[in-house]
């Protein structure tokens, strides 16, 4: 890392959890069945835990059993693949950080028949009631404990 890259690494680690800044940041994955939005399906939107970028809304998640959640579609724009690689990496077009993964297969639900196995905690979970108030929050835990 240059100087600079590495002023701007530690500016992440401390605005973020540190599983955040291994997920979103290092490119890491949490545990299997470890995240708190896996079974996780209330109304509203998902944003990027790193710097609050909109990225699903509630209609684009899908029951998995892969152990973390899914989406079979993102907001438009949203996201930026990783060219040729059989199971792209997604990440956040806002601020690059680490999403997770983009599985095709007909068994995935129209119209891309794909699965986006992301990791909660690249994701802030906002409840329909709150969303667009311009409230940070510090993801799906604030939601859910």
């Amino acid at each position: 890392l240059t100087p600079q890259q590495a002023a701007v690494e530690r500016e992440w680690q401390t605005k973020l959890s540190p599983l955040q800044f291994k997920v979103l940041r290092m490119k890491g994955t949490e545990d299997i069945n470890s995240g708190p939005l896996l079974h996780w399906f209330a109304s509203g939107s998902y944003a990027c835990a790193g710097c609050g970028a909109l990225l699903y809304d509630d209609v684009h998640k899908i029951p998995t059993t892969c152990g973390w959640p899914a989406f079979k579609d993102s907001r438009p724009g949203a996201l930026r693949r990783q060219a040729g690689k059989q199971v792209p990496e997604i990440t956040c077009r806002s601020c690059d950080g680490h999403i997770g993964h983009v599985f095709k297969s007909d068994r995935y639900p129209p119209p891309h028949h794909e699965r986006h196995c992301v990791n909660s905690a690249s994701l802030r979970f906002l409840p329909a009631a709150l969303e667009g108030d311009g409230v940070q929050r510090d993801g799906a835990q604030a939601v859910l404990s």
